[in-house]
C-alpha cells in the first residue's frame, strides 16, 4: 500500500513568557535577553498512514492533538523530526479558519477551493455540488455573519471535500453539526476511504472513532502512549481517564465546565467514596448502551442512626432527571448502624441509554426522600459517557428493547401480531 504520512520523531515547542512586556523585550533585544521558558507540547511523535486507512487520534485538552495535525496539514513547523505526506492533502481544523465573515456562503466556499489550488473553471463547476451538499438553500448567497457554527460547518466541510483527496484531516469538526448532517459526512467519509482516501481525524466522541477509524492513537503529555486497534486504545483511555481523582469531598465547587456543583446535608451520616465500576471491576467512565454497570458507595456513620436510604440519580448533559431510585423504595433499608460504623452500598443495572454525556447524583438520607433529613446530598459527583455498540441506531435517552417485523399484506385478516410469534 502507498505511505500517505510517515511522521517522524516529531517534537513541538512553544516560549512561554511571565508577561507582554518580556516578550517585547526579548523581541527588541534579541540573543542579549532571555526571559521565557519552553514548553514541549510534542515529543518523539513517529507513525506512519497508509492509502485508504483511518486513523483516530484521542486523548485530553492540552495533549497535543491538535498541534499534530497542524504539522501534518502543514500550517505549522515542527521544531524537531520531519512529516512525509504525499498526494493531495484537505484539512478541516479550526472552524472559521480561512472563512470572512462579509462574504456570502458561496464567497468562501470560492476562496477555500482556491486555497486548496483548484482553477477557476473547476471551482465554478464545484460550486452547485458544493451548495446541494451543505443544503444552505437561501443562506449560501447571505453572508457568513448570520451562519450558526453548524452552518460553517456544513459550509467548510462541503467546500474542503467537494473534491476528493489523498489525504483528509479532521479537527473535532462533527461536535458542532447536527446528527443529520454528521451522518452525511460520515457517509462522504466511508465512500471516499473506498476510492482509497486516507483519514486523520481527532474527536472526543468515541463513538465516532469506532464507527469510522481503523486504528487509534492516545497522544498523552505529547507522546504516543498507545497505537492499536480503536477498541483496545479507548479502553486504556477510559482507564486512564478513571485515575483521575474525581470524587474529592467538597462544598460547593466550581468544575471545569463553569457549572456549580453542590453538596449539602448535615453530614451524620455522609459518602466518603464513590465509583463507578464496569462488570470486569474496572473503574470506568465511558460505556456502551446497554452495558452492566455497578455504582458504589461508601458511607459511614458519625452517629447512630435507624433505617438510612441511599439513592442514586443519574441526569443527563442538559440536567434532566432521566433515572433515580433508592433503598428505601427497593426495600433494603431496614438497618440500623452504628456511630463509627461504614458499609458499601453496590448499585447494579444495565445502561440501556441513548449515547451521550451523563451525571450522577447520590445521596444518603431518611425516608423516602432528602425532604425529610438529608445526610448528605451530593450533586453531579461524577460524569460519565455512553457511547454506541454494534446494536440498532436510534435517538434518544433510552434504548428500549424492540423487534421490527414487515410482512407482505395478501389479504385484510393478516396482520402484525403481539407477542413472540
Amino acid at each position: 500500500m502507498t505511505m500517505v504520512i510517515q511522521a517522524i520523531n516529531l517534537g513541538k515547542k512553544y516560549k512561554r513568557y511571565p508577561n507582554q512586556w518580556s516578550r517585547f523585550a526579548e523581541w527588541l533585544l534579541g540573543e542579549r535577553y532571555h526571559n521565557h521558558e519552553e514548553k514541549w507540547v510534542l515529543r518523539g511523535v513517529t507513525f506512519k498512514l497508509e492509502s485508504g486507512e483511518a486513523l483516530g487520534i484521542v486523548g485530553q485538552n492540552g495533549a497535543g492533538k491538535s498541534t499534530l495535525l497542524k504539522i501534518i496539514a502543514g500550517t505549522t513547523a515542527p521544531n524537531e523530526g520531519k512529516v512525509v505526506t504525499s498526494g493531495k492533502i484537505s484539512a478541516l481544523l479550526e472552524l472559521g479558519i480561512g472563512l470572512h465573515p462579509d462574504f456570502t456562503g458561496r464567497e468562501n466556499a470560492t476562496m477555500i477551493c482556491r486555497m486548496a489550488g483548484m482553477p477557476p473553471d473547476e471551482i465554478n463547476s464545484l460550486l452547485p455540488e458544493i451548495e446541494g451538499f451543505s443544503e444552505l438553500k437561501d443562506y449560501f448567497d447571505q453572508p457568513m455573519r448570520v451562519y450558526s457554527t453548524g452552518m460553517e460547518m456544513r459550509l467548510a466541510f462541503s467546500s474542503s471535500t467537494a473534491e476528493r483527496p489523498d489525504l483528509l484531516i479532521i479537527d473535532e469538526a462533527f461536535a458542532v453539526g447536527d446528527a443529520y448532517f454528521s451522518h452525511k459526512c460520515i457517509n462522504r467519509i466511508r465512500d471516499f476511504k473506498k476510492k482509497g482516501t486516507s483519514l486523520l481525524f481527532v474527536s472526543h466522541a468515541p463513538g465516532a472513532i469506532k464507527t469510522i477509524c481503523d486504528r487509534a492513537l492516545l497522544i498523552d503529555g505529547g507522546m504516543i502512549i498507545k497505537d492499536g486497534d480503536p477498541d483496545v486504545v479507548l479502553d486504556y483511555y477510559n482507564a486512564m481517564i478513571a485515575k483521575q481523582n474525581k470524587d474529592y469531598e467538597i462544598r460547593q465547587v466550581e468544575n471545569k465546565l463553569g457549572r456549580t456543583v453542590t453538596r449539602s446535608g448535615n453530614k451524620k451520616a455522609y459518602i466518603d467514596d464513590l465509583d463507578l465500576f464496569d462488570m470486569k471491576g474496572r473503574s470506568a467512565r465511558a460505556f456502551q448502551v446497554g452495558d452492566k454497570v455497578l455504582i458504589r458507595c461508601q458511607v459511614k456513620f458519625r452517629e447512630a442512626m435507624e433505617n438510612p436510604t441511599v439513592g442514586i440519580l443519574i441526569r443527563d448533559r442538559l440536567g434532566c432527571d432521566i433515572f433515580g431510585t433508592n433503598t428505601f423504595y427497593l426495600g433494603k433499608d431496614e438497618e440500623n448502624f452504628q456511630d463509627g460504623e461504614q458499609i458499601d452500598v453496590c448499585f447494579t443495572l444495565d445502561l440501556n441509554l441513548g449515547y451521550g454525556s451523563y451525571s450522577l447524583c447520590v445521596a444518603v438520607h431518611s425516608g423516602a426522600d432528602h425532604l425529610r433529613e438529608n445526610y448528605d446530598w451530593w450533586d453531579q459527583c461524577l460524569s460519565f459517557q455512553v457511547i454506541p455498540n454494534n446494536s440498532f441506531y436510534f435517538l434518544g435517552v433510552a434504548a428500549l428493547p424492540l423487534k421490527v417485523e414487515i410482512r407482505k399484506v395478501e389479504s385484510n385478516k393478516e396482520m402484525c401480531e403481539f407477542g413472540d410469534s
